[in-house]
């Protein structure tokens, strides 16, 4: 017997706008279904709406699935490249007598939609030309091509995720699959490319369900294999509420820009409406090997924010400290000193921030030579009694060995002959040292910055 057909997948995004969230998400189900099976995941531009497609939009797709390590099989398609492929499936419909010349006039479309308004009725094209002969029309009339769509029964959709859903054909009217200017719609489109690509899944939002119904009418007509379908249900805001501008950064590349990881990403778009028992932590290779699209809940997922830099945090406590501090670059050049003084300071500073921005921001004080411009709450640490505790401190500071645990020790012996405690030491050498009132261990971070830079940055408060 032949080996059953691998699966083979798609992500089709329009370029009307960035890739959001919710496609993200869509994208990652289909690449770890293909990697799971060993299948094939392809990447199909749907630019055939010429007025709002852009090159940005293009450009942030595939920048955004780079980032996310969604990497695709073969060359990017180009649907409004296939016009003409289309075109040819419709004038076969045509010729099959599955599609017939419609000429009802753009004044009989608008009087047929005013009356299924005024009736209550969802606006539905009535047939009217269905079974007249094309030389009833005026000479040189403009038409459409239209699919001659079966008017009893039921089309049922066959959903991995959503169970059957059934469609009545009464209420599904003769779609257009090729406009008057010879253009295609995306309907069509959709149907042929997926035929011409080979596609066996079609994992996508749950608003296109809709759609299902009414592609399966061309594929059925055409006699061509239905895929299997998965109809994702939405991403909610934190609120519930259906996702939108107001609830914040919604782009993937503001994501990226906010300091969230890729590897985070992923984990994260899996858990919004994907489960694994109570597995929260899911590397990619395990997300691989667990996938399955039976696995995808039918309810809306909720954006989480606070769980999402939870999640980054425990990408980032695992990540090699030299990684890291490769991606805290991509936000901002490192000379090369500041990246050796990042990477030894890491094992501190990644305990305690959630984000790359954090990090970066945490880590500042390591980026310049001299001391750091004092923040309000270092400036009230660094007056004349802050100042006097780094004068006093400074001449044990210069005499012992330069380690974490002999600046302890020297600060601390000071303190005790002070009647102080260490904390009111650490607070002026921590202002002086990073021009913040809290940072990852101080005398660890004084020796990352080691013995000549930090004595300049002290001597700058010592008058």
């Amino acid at each position: 017997m032949p080996e059953p057909k691998k699966p083979v997948l798609r992500f089709a995004p329009s370029p009307t706008g960035m890739l959001h969230i919710g496609g993200a998400r869509t994208a990652l189900f289909n690449w770890l279904y293909a990697r799971h099976t060993g299948g094939t995941f392809l990447l199909r531009i749907e630019d055939t709406d010429r007025e709002r497609s852009t090159p940005e939009a293009v450009a942030a797709i595939l920048n955004g699935l780079e980032w996310l390590g969604l990497n695709w099989d073969g060359q990017a398609v180009y649907q409004f490249a296939r016009a003409g492929r289309h075109r040819q499936i419709a004038e076969q419909l045509l010729a099959a007598g599955k599609a017939y010349r419609c000429f009802a006039t753009p004044q009989e479309l608008e009087e047929m939609r005013a009356k299924a308004r005024a009736e209550g009725k969802p606006p539905r094209y009535d047939g009217r030309w269905r079974d007249r002969d094309p030389s009833e029309a005026p000479a040189g009339a403009p038409f459409v091509i239209r699919l001659k769509a079966p008017q009893t029964g039921e089309t049922i959709v066959h959903d991995v995720v959503q169970g059957d859903v059934r469609f009545a054909n009464d209420q599904l009217d003769d779609m257009v699959l090729l406009r008057s200017d010879g253009t295609p719609t995306y309907m069509l489109a959709v149907v042929v490319d997926d035929f011409d690509m080979d596609i066996t899944h079609v994992v996508r939002g749950d608003d296109h369900l809709n759609n299902a119904a009414r592609q399966l009418q061309i594929i059925r007509a055409m006699g061509w294999p239905e895929p299997a379908y998965g109809h994702l249900p939405l991403i909610h805001g934190p609120d519930g509420a259906k996702l939108s501008k107001r609830h914040g950064a919604l782009a993937v590349e503001a994501y990226r820009d906010m300091g969230y990881l890729p590897q985070t990403m992923r984990n994260y778009l899996l858990r919004l409406g994907w489960s694994h028992g109570d597995d929260e932590i899911i590397p990619t290779d395990q997300a691989i090997a667990w996938f399955d699209l039976r696995n995808i809940g039918r309810s809306p997922a909720r954006l989480d924010f606070k769980k999402l830099d939870n999640l980054n945090a425990h990408y980032m406590r695992a990540m090699d400290d030299a990684a890291l501090a490769d991606e805290v670059a991509k936000l901002r050049p490192l000379s090369d000193l500041a990246k050796r003084r990042l990477s030894a300071a890491m094992p501190g500073l990644k305990e305690r921030a959630k984000t790359i921005v954090e990090l970066a921001e945490a880590a500042a004080f390591l980026f310049q030579d001299g001391p750091p411009a004092p923040d309000e709450a270092a400036q009230k640490i660094l007056t004349g009694d802050g100042r006097a505790i780094l004068g006093g401190v400074l001449p044990a500071l210069e005499s012992t060995d330069w380690s974490p645990a002999a600046l302890e020790a020297a600060a601390r012996a000071f303190a005790d002959a002070g009647g102080m405690k260490l904390g009111q030491v650490a607070q002026p050498l921590r202002a002086a040292l990073t021009g913040r009132t809290a940072s990852p261990p101080l005398f660890d971070m004084m020796a990352v910055l080691g013995r000549e830079e930090s004595l300049v940055r002290l001597m700058a408060y010592v008058s």
